[in-house]
């Protein structure tokens, strides 16, 4: 699995297990990952949230 597919795949699964909080359960993780200085995990989440936006609007990887 590339890391694309892994974001894509995490998404999918906070999507399912937060719904509608989704979104702010990602923010809420930027957040505390920052605060903790652990750039790499920000960048993760962020990638994760940009999929999630994606997701809402309907904008699916072919």
């Amino acid at each position: 699995m590339t890391p694309e597919q892994e974001r894509w795949a995490e998404a999918l699964a906070i999507e399912r297990m937060y719904g509608t909080e989704a979104a702010a359960w990602v923010a809420n993780r930027i957040r505390a990952l920052s605060v903790a200085g652990e750039r790499a995990g920000v960048v993760r989440f962020q990638q994760i949230a940009m999929r999630l936006h994606q997701l809402r609007r309907g904008d699916l990887p072919t």
